[in-house]
C-alpha cells in the first residue's frame, strides 16, 4: 500500500457512538451509493474493543448486504486504522473510483 487511507478523499464524516448509529450511517451511504462517487466515506468509532468490533461490523457487512439489495456494484474496499486517541477510523471507497484516483 502506497497510500494511508486518511488521504483519500471523503465525501461524508460519521461519528458513531453506537451500533443504532451505525444502521443509520449504513442507511445513508446505501443511499447516497458508492459507484457514482470519486469519494469514499469515512466512519469514525469509539476504542471500546467490544463496541467498535460490533460497529465495524454492522458497517461493512452492511454497506456490502445494502448495496446487494439495491442491484448496486459491491466491489467496495475498505481500511481500518487508528484515527486519533479516541476513534478508530473506517474508510470506504469504491474499487473503481480507487483505481480513477491512480492507487
Amino acid at each position: 500500500m502506497d497510500f494511508h487511507p486518511k488521504d483519500l478523499p471523503i465525501f461524508k464524516t460519521y461519528d458513531l457512538k453506537d451500533e443504532k448509529d451505525a444502521s443509520k450511517a449504513v442507511d445513508d451511504m446505501v443511499d447516497l451509493g458508492f459507484s457514482t462517487r470519486k469519494e469514499g466515506f469515512k466512519v469514525l468509532i469509539p476504542k471500546e474493543e467490544k463496541l467498535a468490533k460490533r460497529i465495524g461490523y454492522s458497517i461493512t457487512t452492511g454497506v456490502i448486504y445494502g448495496l446487494g439489495k439495491k442491484n448496486e456494484v459491491r466491489d467496495i474496499k475498505y481500511w481500518t486504522y487508528h484515527h486519533d486517541s479516541e476513534h478508530y477510523a473506517i474508510v470506504l471507497i469504491s474499487n473503481k473510483a480507487l483505481e480513477d484516483l491512480g492507487f
